[in-house]
């Protein structure tokens, strides 16, 4: 029997005293299970199953085909070129006629409730907005509830008086046509 735990001294000078232990590695694994399945044979062992079937199967050495009827692997396709052939002499030279549309893009273009710098679409210039206000979702609910709140003697319309509890519209100073709409809620 080896014992478990084996220490030796080094016969050096006692201050370099070493101790050398030398544990027995024990097994952490599960038990093997030798039971089998009922009605099944045992699995055949390691060296069993390498010994009876070689790694790989022969492989069988196939010709290759014609080599004069070899088929490349993508049908050809006719030539045809990318840029139309120049004119040739005594041709007239003709050009494509090219319409010119302005569009004016406005990037970044909010409205809120200060007059912005816009571009009308319907008088076609540059113009500063002009500002409506109209009572809108948030001055109605600020008006419902002042007057759960207790303030039904008049001062619950109090928001219907504050222009910055309702909606803005912006319109053109020129033609009086809507720009756009900045809702509080």
């Amino acid at each position: 029997m080896v014992p478990d735990v084996v220490s030796t001294k080094s016969s050096a000078h006692p201050s370099q005293l070493r101790k050398y232990t030398l544990i027995k590695a024990m097994a952490s694994a599960p038990p093997l299970e030798t039971s089998t399945l009922v009605g099944h044979p045992p699995p055949p062992s390691y060296e069993e199953a390498l010994g009876s079937n070689p790694p790989y199967p022969p492989m069988a050495y196939a010709p290759p085909g014609d080599v004069k009827t070899f088929v490349p692997p993508y049908p050809t396709q006719a030539y045809s070129p990318m840029y139309p052939p120049p004119p040739q002499q005594g041709q007239p030279v003709t050009s494509p006629v090219v319409s010119v549309q302005t569009v004016y893009v406005q990037p970044g273009l909010v409205f809120g409730s200060i007059p912005v710098q816009a571009h009308c679409p319907v008088c076609t210039q540059n113009v500063i907005t002009r500002l409506d206000y109209t009572s809108g979702a948030l001055a109605w609910l600020s008006c419902a509830g002042l007057a759960i709140f207790g303030c039904i003697y008049g001062c619950c319309l109090i928001p219907f008086c504050v222009d910055s509890l309702k909606d803005v519209t912006h319109h053109c100073p020129n033609c009086s046509s809507v720009l756009g709409v900045y809702k509080r809620i």
